[in-house]
């Protein structure tokens, strides 16, 4: 080496390294701005057209601002009750992911369900309805 060309002064790159090693990393808990984004995002997939809600229908803005926290809060509940050995939070974010994923497509179901029943008992009642009616007509005008 020549005189011109000096190594970097050990005790820069030691202090350098042990910043480094001091440095630490986790993505369980999510900030509260993340889960603000995910909440966002789970109203503008029930509230807009989505392949969620191509199947099951959208939903008022209102109703998904409360399904959208409902989901998010009991998913994190769920995710934060985990225990894991990673120390990154990498496998209770998976499992806060999945319950999230979970929870809205079971509500969404549920809501499709009460949907489709409420629309069979107003067609069941529809044209019974119109019968008893004209019975009703049909005996008063005999």
């Amino acid at each position: 080496m020549s005189e011109t060309e000096q190594s970097p002064p050990q005790s820069d790159t030691s202090a350098a390294a042990a910043e480094h090693s001091n440095f630490s990393f986790s993505l369980w808990p999510p900030c509260e701005r993340t889960r603000d984004a995910v909440r966002k995002r789970l109203i503008e997939n029930l509230s807009t057209p989505s392949i969620l809600s191509n199947k099951y229908g959208i939903v008022s803005y209102e109703e998904a601002i409360n399904v959208a926290k409902l989901v998010e809060e009991d998913a994190f509940d769920v995710a934060a009750i985990e225990t894991g050995t990673d120390d990154y939070g990498i496998e209770i974010l998976q499992v806060y992911s999945k319950e999230i994923s979970k929870r809205m497509l079971d509500t969404m179901k549920a809501r499709f369900g009460e949907l489709a029943k409420a629309e069979r008992v107003e067609y069941d009642a529809g044209p019974t309805a119109l019968l008893q009616s004209e019975k009703v007509e049909s005996v008063s005008n005999d």
